[in-house]
């Protein structure tokens, strides 16, 4: 293509970050668009480096990168006035895109979000919603406003998961959505005329970021409350844990299986009775690891040592 004919391809300006933002960003350039620039940011201290990153995309293309703490500073609008974009995408983006950017690109500006909204607005939905026990997640493509995750939806996919599946095997399937959901509406988006559905906002949800320490067991709660917690935050995520097995040391828990009393009497070579007296966060039994639960008890299935210093 000659490069007049370049200069007439929608102009994109690209927010994002993950596997997510990554796949996504693959499939813009093989899009009758042009990506003018790539704004991310680097990996979280606590969070291990398990998919491909927008930036090492970018660079391979010659696009410029810009990975500002913050977008909040004047500059940065500046910067994308400068760009001339006709429309703007954040894919998995995690800082706040201010007005003054993101009302710049003449076909508007639209935002991936992780859940099936209007449910689970926020940070993190999907750890947030196995923790919660939900059978289901989902993306959902909509327009940005100033409102977290509240805009107007063009396109969403809903995510089935099983109520034993780990956000590791959960998060491609995400990931597989996301790119389906931008490849049916990026026409309309170049073209200026998505069809739009508001939210319904008496059905929203919000939660908020989670950080590692939020990773902390509480077995007071229920055996089937632990172990969505445990499922929710395993690999590739920082872990579930505690500090209270075997004083001295974390206990990172990977895996685990919920267990009611009577199955967990029976693991231990207990009475019923002993196990429904013993406290929450009981060792009822060393090999296998067995803890007491609020109601019922985990059987952990793969743990790791971690020291206190170094979490």
């Amino acid at each position: 293509m000659s490069a007049e004919g370049k200069n007439h391809l929608p102009r994109v300006v690209f927010f994002g970050f993950s596997d997510v933002g990554t796949k996504c960003l693959k499939l813009l350039l093989e899009s009758p668009c042009e990506v003018v620039a790539v704004f991310t940011h680097d990996t979280d201290l606590h969070e291990a480096h398990w998919f491909d990153v927008p930036e090492a995309v970018a660079e391979a293309r010659g696009i410029p990168v810009y990975k500002p703490k913050s977008l909040k500073s004047p500059e940065w609008a500046e910067l994308v006035r400068s760009l001339k974009p006709d429309l703007l995408l954040s894919l998995f983006y995690r800082n706040f895109i201010p007005k003054e950017i993101f009302s710049v690109p003449r076909l508007g500006a639209y935002n991936m979000h992780g859940s099936y909204l209007p449910a689970y607005r926020g940070r993190a939905p999907l750890n947030w919603a196995i923790i919660n026990g939900e059978d289901h997640g989902g993306v959902s493509l909509h327009v940005m406003e100033e409102g977290f995750d509240t805009g107007d939806i063009v396109l969403q996919k809903r995510v089935d998961f099983g109520a034993d599946e780990y956000v590791g095997q959960i998060q491609p399937r995400i990931t597989k959505a996301a790119v389906d959901v931008l490849r049916a509406a990026l026409p309309s988006l170049l073209e200026g005329n998505p069809k739009l559905e508001k939210q319904d906002g008496t059905k929203a949800s919000y939660f908020g970021r989670r950080r590692p320490e939020d990773g902390r067991i509480d077995f007071s709660k229920s055996a089937g409350e632990v172990f969505n917690m445990v499922r929710g935050l395993s690999k590739p995520f920082p872990g579930a844990f505690t500090d209270e097995i075997e004083k001295g040391g974390r206990l990172i828990i990977w895996r685990a299986l919920p267990l009611s009393d009577s199955e967990a009497a029976q693991k231990a070579n207990l009475s019923e009775d002993n196990v429904s007296c013993a406290h929450a966060g009981a060792e009822l039994c060393k090999d296998p690891l067995l803890i007491k639960c609020g109601r019922g008890a985990i059987l952990v299935q793969e743990a790791e040592r971690a020291s206190l210093e170094a979490s």
